[in-house]
């Protein structure tokens, strides 16, 4: 009988560790830098995030990578706008493997091979795309955090501008301000320029006015490095890109004119913003690091 008891109890301070690690997973997020991976909605996603020392129940940032996959490093470029703004940080690593540019940049909406030059695209389901995913990212911190109304706001560069340049276009949010610094390639409010670049091609539900409309409705923020000029190996030069502009910073600059226009000419509801670095080029740290990135997520 003491043997069996003997082996209940060792049994017992085995699993101790196991679920101090359980109970750690589910905890808040620590001060300071961290990183730990959950479960969102069946699918490990490894996270790096940051919390203030002196954080206090602030809102949530969502920090999107570049091209790089360097969540880490996005996570410390973010945090001095924490610091300043006292922000719960989060960057998610969207890994090559699972999510390459076609989910990536622009959102796993359509897969290259379906992207046809005439005629109607085919579109993946929409509880596949990686703009629906990085919103149950979202719900996934805040049940973590206890806060399911933790206000949160999305900010992305490069590539990740590119990703959220597509959630803002086609996935409902309620984002109190959505950061699209130096993307390469933008998704252009008419339906004369085919998707990513444009809403052609896609379904009615998924371009018609109510669409376009919705989307100038926005709380996008264009955050350009005004030195971005460089015809660099990381960015688009395919012929629907190169109709943007010649440059990133050319590129945003036109799609803001574009989508003010739009929205002056059809009457629409028209939030978005347009902030510009002076000197910095295609750089996050030193873009997040500037006083004009507190600008562009509408903080005083």
């Amino acid at each position: 009988m003491f043997g069996i008891a003997g082996a209940w109890l060792a049994a017992c301070a085995s699993a101790i560790p196991l679920l101090a690690a359980l109970a750690g997973h589910a905890a808040p997020f620590p001060a300071g830098s961290a990183q730990r991976t959950i479960n969102v909605a069946g699918t490990p996603v490894e996270i790096h995030s940051y919390k203030p020392a002196t954080y206090a129940g602030g809102p949530l940032l969502v920090s999107l990578h570049g091209l790089s996959r360097n969540a880490d490093g996005y996570r410390d470029y973010t945090a001095p706008l924490a610091d300043r703004l006292g922000m719960l940080v989060i960057s998610p690593r969207l890994d090559r493997e699972r999510f390459p540019t076609w989910r990536y940049q622009t959102g796993g909406m359509v897969r290259g091979e379906n992207r046809v030059a005439a005629g109607d695209m085919t579109v993946e389901p929409m509880e596949s795309w990686t703009g629906p995913f990085i919103l149950k990212i979202v719900e996934a911190v805040r049940a973590l955090e206890g806060r399911p109304e933790l206000p949160y706001y999305l900010i992305g560069h490069s590539a990740g501008g590119q990703a959220l340049s597509r959630l803002a276009a086609f996935v409902p949010n309620s984002a109190r301000r959505i950061v699209i610094a130096n993307a390469s390639t933008h998704v252009w409010p008419t339906r004369t320029e085919r998707f990513p670049f444009g809403f052609g091609g896609l379904p009615a539900t998924l371009s018609d006015d109510a669409a376009l409309r919705r989307y100038l409705a926005q709380p996008v923020t264009l955050l350009l490095g005004a030195a971005d000029v460089n015809r660099d190996r990381n960015l688009n030069i395919t012929e629907g890109a190169d109709r943007q502009g010649s440059n990133r910073h050319e590129r945003g600059m036109n799609l803001f004119r574009a989508a003010r226009k739009m929205a002056a000419d059809a009457g629409w509801e028209f939030n978005w913003r347009l902030v510009e670095v002076p000197g910095i080029g295609h750089s996050a740290r030193r873009m997040y690091e500037s006083p004009q990135a507190v600008a562009a997520l509408g903080a005083d």
